[in-house]
C-alpha cells in the first residue's frame, strides 16, 4: 500500500510566494509613504526656500533703506552743524553790532543833551537880547518924543517964548518939578525853556520915572 508524501517544494513555493507578495506589497507600501514623504518634505522645502528667498529680498531691501537713512541722517548732521556754526556766527556778529548800535546810542543821546542845553543856552541869549532890544525901544521911542517936543517948544515964536518964560519963572517949585518929570516905560519879556523847548512866555512892563 503507497503512502503519499507531502509536497514540500509546492508548500515552500506558496509560502515563498506569500511571503513574496507580503514583502512585494510592504515594499510597495514603504516605497509610497517614502515618496509621499519626499514629497512633502520637497514641497516644505519649497516653501521654505520661498520663504527663505522673500526673507533675503526683505532683509536687502531694509538693508538698503538703512543705507539711505544713514546717508539722510549724515546729511542732515552735516547741515544742522553747518546751521549751528552759521547761528553761532550770526550770534557773535549780532552781540559786537548791538554793542556798536549801544555805543551810537549812547554817543546820539550824549549830542541831544549837548543840542538841548545849546538851545537852552541859546534861548537865554535871545532872552536877554530881546529885553534889550524892548528896553532899547522903549528908550528910543521916549527920546523921539523928547526930540519932537523939544523940536516943537523950538518952533514957538519968540513971543510966545519970552510969555513962557515969565510964566515959567511964577510958577512955584513944586510945579516946575511935576513939569520936568518923564515917564520911561520898560518892556520885560519872561521865556521859560524845560529840555530846550519853550513851555511859557510872559511880558512885563515897568515904569520908570526919569
Amino acid at each position: 500500500m503507497d503512502i503519499s508524501k507531502p509536497d514540500l517544494t509546492a508548500a515552500l513555493r506558496d509560502i515563498r510566494a506569500q511571503y513574496e507578495s507580503i514583502a512585494a506589497k510592504n515594499i510597495a507600501e514603504a516605497e509610497e509613504w517614502y515618496k509621499s514623504k519626499v514629497n512633502d518634505l520637497t514641497q516644505a522645502a519649497n516653501k521654505n526656500n520661498d520663504a527663505l528667498r522673500q526673507a533675503k529680498q526683505e532683509m536687502l531691501e531694509y538693508r538698503h533703506q538703512i543705507q539711505s537713512y544713514t546717508c539722510e541722517i549724515d546729511a542732515l548732521k552735516g547741515t544742522n552743524d553747518s546751521l549751528m556754526r552759521q547761528m553761532r556766527e550770526m550770534e557773535e556778529r549780532f552781540a559786537g553790532e548791538a554793542g556798536g548800535y549801544q555805543d551810537t546810542i549812547a554817543r546820539l543821546e550824549e549830542e541831544i543833551r549837548h543840542l538841548k542845553d545849546e538851545m537852552a543856552r541859546h534861548l537865554r541869549e535871545y532872552q536877554d537880547l530881546l529885553n534889550v532890544k524892548m528896553a532899547l525901544d522903549v528908550e528910543i521911542a521916549t527920546y523921539r518924543k523928547l526930540l519932537e517936543g523939544e523940536e516943537n517948544r523950538i518952533s514957538i515964536p519968540m513971543h510966545q517964548t519970552f510969555a513962557s518964560a515969565l510964566n515959567f519963572r511964577e510958577t512955584s517949585p513944586e510945579q516946575r518939578g511935576s513939569e520936568v518929570h518923564t515917564k520911561k516905560t520898560v518892556m520885560i519879556k519872561t521865556i521859560e525853556t524845560r529840555d530846550g523847548e519853550v513851555v511859557s512866555e510872559a511880558t512885563q512892563q515897568q515904569h520908570e520915572v526919569l
